[in-house]
């Protein structure tokens, strides 16, 4: 299959799969989206929407966040992966808002690196979820479903290789869709564990499950084909069944043969 053909299925599928494509995490503004997903890092979204709500009470605003106490946020964050960096973090990113963007967050990829607790990732999920551009976030769901279905080269080996790979085919009006699809798709079907391949509509387009598929053929047709270890052993086994009948046909050979009845002289 061309590597064209398989982008247009697989999106197409997607599409169809996931017509809301959207983040899971709650927020109401761009601030209180920056603050989930740096809490998101190695983290479920479902652990940070349970915590966010009091920490959007707490601190409404990055001015407020900026005044916070590192044992404050840390308080309200200690359930989150790695607290103690997430709250230096937080506070810090905070501070830089106040002092350099005057408290509105940056939507470029460019600027927000620059602020505590930002990286690419976040500062492209941020991008493409506010402002709907073309920036393509790759965690560790988009890593391994792009690369199991064939969108990316085995050679993609980092996540900027296969950020660069998707927006090279991906059209760019569905880039920030396509984002959501791929974290979705690897959240609940193709899972890191026992993927769902049964119930996924891509079998015929995924490299993964047709490789998959064809190690169990090949693995059901080497049961199945004889060997000279299994021949010897089946030939052992009739020839052992076969052994009783022999013996029995012998004694009754023996029991009928006629008596000699003649005189000695």
């Amino acid at each position: 299959m061309k590597l064209a053909d398989r982008y247009a299925k697989a999106l197409s599928w997607l599409d169809e799969q996931f017509p809301i494509a959207e983040t899971e995490l709650s927020y109401g503004n761009p601030y209180e989206l920056l603050v989930a997903v740096i809490l998101s890092a190695q983290c479920t979204d479902k652990r940070v929407n349970m915590v966010t709500p009091a920490i959007f009470k707490k601190y409404p605003t990055p001015e407020k966040l900026a005044a916070g106490t590192f044992d404050d946020v840390f308080a309200l964050i200690r359930s989150i992966s790695y607290p103690n960096n997430k709250s230096k973090h937080l506070i810090g990113m905070a501070e830089l808002l106040m002092e350099k963007f005057k408290g509105e967050v940056p939507l470029t990829v460019e600027e927000l690196v620059q602020l505590p607790g930002v990286g690419r990732k976040t500062a492209n999920v941020i991008t493409s979820v506010i402002d709907q551009q073309p920036n393509m976030a790759v965690d560790t769901h988009v890593f391994r479903v792009s690369k199991r279905i064939g969108l990316v080269s085995t050679k993609a080996t980092t996540p900027l290789a296969v950020e660069k790979q998707l927006i090279q085919h991906i059209p760019r009006h569905l880039v920030h869709k396509a984002h959501h699809w791929l974290i979705l798709h690897g959240r609940y079907l193709c899972t890191a564990r026992n993927p769902k391949c049964a119930a996924c509509g891509l079998q015929d387009t995924c490299k993964f499950y047709q490789a998959a598929a064809k190690k169990a053929t090949a693995k059901k047709t080497a049961s199945q084909k004889p060997t000279p270890q299994r021949n010897a052993t089946k030939k052992a086994a009739v020839k052992k069944a076969t052994l009783p009948r022999a013996s029995a046909q012998k004694a009754v050979s023996k029991k009928s043969r006629p008596k000699n009845n003649s005189n000695k002289g």
